[in-house]
């Protein structure tokens, strides 16, 4: 089995962030959050990288990660098309909005030939996660079932003070696995501690900070590829016409749909690390706040890639 692969999404379009949150330096040395990622990735044994990104930002994700990245990592660049669509659809007019997480990983489908974990590009996620997830895909490999993996994060840990988030909540069994996800597209945090909305805002209903959720951390073989293609397929049939404009296909949701027809598990590796990330432009002092601690705690070096 060839060694895992570390699969970054940064194809978003960070609307809310009002820039190119990815490649936004986070310190005085011009790292940006997923250099922290991918020194922890590799410290872990990661030593292959996949960048998902759109077509037009390749030169700047290579100027600012691939040049220095790639002398201590293998870097791959793999583009989130807007017209990679199943045969027989079509681009609804106006769309510009990327077709969402699962599709991500679909656009990967021809340079995947081993385990993957995957991650968001503007989110940190610490050292345990990645030692957790390599550890996993390392010593496991689906069966009669997909073994799939994730790490869980207490979503009190993930919130922002300037604006609602998606998070994956996580429904988990006494020995730790996975029965569900529910995919809440607006948490945000309050005096007491969390709530979410299904109707735009209009009303919220709390929920607890312990809640387990997911950061997209997932832990993968190369057989969600093909059920993804699978889930993308009836995406297309079944829910861009209702949202042309905004409909998505999420990682959680086709995971949740595998668990429900009992094709697969998935272990939920848990993770008391703090997470940091750039969701809005005001969340920017606050991670650069945090890179400062972590490296006068000596969990990193001033310059990760000296």
């Amino acid at each position: 089995m060839n060694k895992p692969i570390l699969v970054i999404m940064a194809a978003g379009m960070g609307s809310r962030y009002g820039g190119l949150k990815q490649i936004d330096p986070v310190d005085e040395q011009g790292h940006i959050i997923i250099d922290f990622s991918l020194y922890d990735a590799m410290r872990a044994g990661f030593e292959r990288a996949i960048f998902i990104i759109k077509k037009e930002n390749e030169q700047a994700f290579k100027e600012v990660i691939g040049d220095r990245v790639s002398k201590h990592m293998e870097v791959k660049f793999v583009f989130q098309d807007l017209n990679d669509v199943p045969e027989g659809f079509e681009v609804p007019e106006g769309r510009v909005k990327p077709w969402g997480t699962a599709h991500a990983i679909y656009s990967c489908r021809d340079v995947i030939d081993a385990p993957f974990a995957v991650i968001n590009a503007d989110d940190y996620y610490g050292v345990e996660a990645f030692k957790v997830i390599y550890d996993y895909l390392v010593s496991h490999s689906d069966d009669e079932k997909y073994r799939y993996a994730m790490v869980g994060y207490r979503l009190g840990n993930t919130l922002t003070e300037f604006g609602s988030v998606a998070r994956g909540v996580c429904v988990t069994s006494e020995d730790g696995f996975l029965l569900g996800v529910d995919e809440k597209t607006n948490i945000i945090k309050t005096e007491t501690g969390a709530a979410f909305s299904d109707d735009g805002g209009q009303t919220y209903i709390n929920i607890s900070p312990d809640t387990p959720v997911s950061m997209n951390m997932w832990g993968f073989y190369p057989s969600i590829i093909k059920e993804f293609g699978k889930a993308l397929d009836d995406f297309f049939a079944n829910k861009v016409a209702l949202n042309p404009l905004k409909a998505e296909c999420f990682i959680p949701i086709e995971v949740d749909t595998l668990l429900k027809a009992d094709k697969a598990t998935v272990k939920v590796l848990s993770s008391k690390d703090k997470w940091f990330g750039v969701t809005y432009k005001e969340d920017k002092p606050f991670v650069q706040a945090s890179v400062k601690a972590l490296k006068e705690k000596g969990v990193y070096p001033e310059n990760l890639w000296a």
